[in-house]
């Protein structure tokens, strides 16, 4: 329950009101997203001055996202998308670090005002009931026999609740089963354990970062590769323009730029990191649109897809050995082995059957740019191999496997080259072909 925005506006004072924002703003969720943060400020601040009206998206374009003041909120929709995160941002401080704040705030979907609210806490039952009213009749007691009471035996009652209690207890006990199900697992798998436990121990935070396969789509319609400066800038499809297409090419190439496109095949490799229950709570999942570039120094990272879709994969491309690049006819994604050993191809392209795919994927553990924290690739040359490298690195045969070949006590710094397998689009192999240590 919440009081109403009118009242809260009228007890909450802007001191406390900017002091709350600054709180939110200086927060573990704000420390790696400079501009989120920077958005955040903006429309907070800005709700505090007398006689503000509402705060409007090409405003905070210009402002906030460096745009031009004539540009074009149809094609260029970066206020938007990076509101459904600052509003995720927002949500999550009050559950976690703010779960103490009386006063909280939010930005309403359709705006960008936020909205000052109390935390209402919940009523607090008496802790006695009042006493009884005295019994009319009981002044006439003492004149008139009164009846002894009837006695009622109810073994029923206690049969019934004996029962319920047993059942409830039989409940208890059949869910910490299932709760502690997962860790027994997860103690049994210790090649497992080491490779995951020491991947987060090393920054308090793991950004899983989902690709954008709409860079794909894109360097397919304009034939040419997306740098990593242009997609941080957003300077894409403007520079796109300045090619021989068609405008309706043109209007197709700013409409699926417009948005983040997920494959399958990379949102169930995600999910499959996240099935490794104990580190789980470390892991944020974010898109490669929403990622911020100084968490590249610092923090753990899993990069989902190759460049093609994921432009950050590009900062580690020098330092690996097995790469994914594009086919010469352009017809699909083969891995190149820089430096093939005797017996070793240079190139290893997918075959792509009636209904199966064989493909393949790079799986690659470095130290992230700054040597401060760790960096895993996972990479195939379709979605269905990329997830069947995120399976890979959550199994303990795969990294066992991994470790056997690279003969260490202790599983470092490596790459592998996986051959994959897929049948109607769901990955049910991945065989180790390669591996280096790094």
């Amino acid at each position: 329950m919440m009081k109403a925005e009118d009242e809260a506006l009228s007890d909450a004072s802007v001191a406390q009101r900017r002091a709350l924002i600054d709180r939110v703003a200086g927060s573990v969720q704000f420390a790696r997203s400079a501009r989120l943060r920077d958005f955040l400020q903006y429309v907070g601040y800005g709700s505090l001055e007398p006689h503000t009206s509402d705060i409007h998206e090409h405003a905070i374009g210009v402002n906030v996202f460096g745009r031009s003041r004539d540009y074009d909120r149809s094609q260029d929709n970066i206020v938007r998308v990076n509101a459904t995160e600052l509003r995720r941002r927002i949500d999550r401080y009050f559950e976690t670090e703010g779960a103490h704040e009386s006063l909280l705030f939010s930005i309403p979907r359709g705006g960008y005002t936020p909205v000052f609210f109390w935390r209402e806490l919940p009523a607090v039952e008496a802790a006695e009931l009042p006493a009884a009213p005295p019994d009319p009749g009981s002044a006439m007691q003492g004149v008139l026999p009164v009846a002894p009471p009837e006695k009622r035996s109810m073994p029923w009652i206690w049969i019934a609740l004996t029962a319920a209690l047993v059942v409830v207890c039989c409940l208890q006990w059949w869910q910490n089963r299932r709760l502690s199900a997962p860790d027994d697992a997860w103690d049994r798998r210790p090649v497992l354990v080491d490779f995951w436990t020491s991947f987060t121990r090393s920054a308090a935070e793991t950004d899983v970062v989902l690709p954008d396969a709409s860079v794909t789509l894109s360097e397919e319609i304009t034939n040419r590769p997306l740098s990593l400066w242009d997609y941080i800038h957003r300077n894409f499809p403007g520079r796109a323009h300045g090619d021989n297409l068609s405008m309706d090419r043109q209007s197709d190439l700013d409409t699926i730029y417009a948005h983040s496109v997920v494959m399958l095949g990379d949102f169930q490799a995600a999910q499959q990191l996240l099935t490794l229950t104990p580190v789980a709570p470390s892991l944020h999942v974010t898109s490669a649109r929403f990622f911020e570039a100084e968490a590249i120094d610092h923090a753990n990272v899993i990069l989902i897809g190759g460049r093609q879709a994921n432009p950050w994969t590009a900062l580690f491309d020098e330092q690996l050995n097995f790469s994914l690049d594009d086919r010469e006819d352009h017809r699909s994604l083969c891995i190149g082995n820089r430096h093939p050993a005797a017996g070793e191809a240079a190139t290893y392209c997918p075959v792509i059957g009636e209904n199966h795919i064989t493909g393949y994927s790079v799986v690659a553990f470095l130290p992230n740019l700054g040597r401060a924290g760790k960096v895993l690739l996972l990479a195939g040359t379709e979605s269905d191999a990329t997830a069947a490298a995120a399976q890979f690195v959550t199994s303990e045969d795969g990294l066992n496997e991994v470790k056997q070949r690279l003969r260490t006590p202790h599983l470092g710094y490596f790459e592998a080259l996986l051959k994959t397998s897929s049948l109607h689009g769901a990955p049910f192999s991945a065989q180790l072909l390669l591996v280096r240590a790094r």
